[in-house]
């Protein structure tokens, strides 16, 4: 009787044991699920509602593209980390799919292009994309000044909202347009300067090319070489 008393009880054992550890395994699964899950992959329509108070590190990609293919472990684990925070987002746009539109919109000319701070006026990220170097520019991320609430806001920065908020809408959007179009005025010139060296450039290399034969043919150095060549054979034959 002793026997199958001790064989129930270890049975029971075991399954209460083997319940245990179902359940840590399936509260894994679903924390490493959430967290995953907690990845955002932004869209026009989820943009305002995801960056707004944060400061965003996003990147921009087309699922073909092979540099993309090649960040997204680090990055991936990037979002992963950042999932929780209350200040930083990390976060993915799809330029082919449903990001399209976002990615027009902030002047995206390449994947991926990874974009950083102020969601209203990014900046374009040009470090190392290895994890640890992403890690490290994240970390250094500080939270945004919020217009609203002016948290997080340095005097400089309130300054700037006082006397911005004293314009009308009407002003402040001809600022933008404003901006905007000497943007392009620079970016237009720097093409023209661009395609101005290239000219150069082939003029120079084509220039050097014919001046170089020309020497070559006027000094006959070539012959001059052979016969220096043959002069220090002979001479070292005696």
């Amino acid at each position: 009787m002793q026997m199958c008393k001790k064989s129930k009880y270890l049975i029971k054992k075991e399954y209460f044991n083997g319940f245990l550890l179902y359940k840590m395994f399936k509260n894994i699964v679903i924390a490493t699920l959430a967290a995953y899950s907690m990845a955002i992959e932004l869209t026009p329509d989820t943009w305002d509602e995801s960056v707004v108070g944060k400061t965003v590190f996003v990147k921009f990609f087309a699922p073909w593209c092979g540099h993309c293919k090649a960040i997204k472990p680090a990055w991936d684990s990037l979002m992963e980390e950042y999932a929780s925070s209350e200040t930083i987002l990390v976060a993915d746009v799809d330029c082919i799919g449903t990001g399209k539109a976002l990615c027009d919109k902030v002047g995206v000319k390449g994947f991926p292009t990874i974009k950083y701070g102020d969601p209203s006026s990014l900046d374009a990220y040009s470090g190392p994309r290895d994890l640890e170097s992403l890690k490290a520019f994240a970390g250094d991320l500080k939270p945004s000044c919020n217009v609203g609430t002016m948290e997080n806001c340095d005097q400089e920065q309130e300054e700037s909202i006082a006397t911005l908020m004293a314009f009308s809408e009407g002003d402040l959007s001809q600022k933008v347009i404003d901006h905007s179009k000497a943007s392009t005025e620079i970016e237009k010139e720097f093409k023209h300067q661009v395609e101005i060296l290239q000219k150069t450039y082939e003029e120079l290399t084509a220039k050097k090319k014919a001046d170089s034969e020309s020497l070559s043919e006027e000094s006959n150095i070539g012959m001059v070489k052979s016969v220096l060549s043959h002069k220090r054979a002979a001479k070292s034959e005696l």
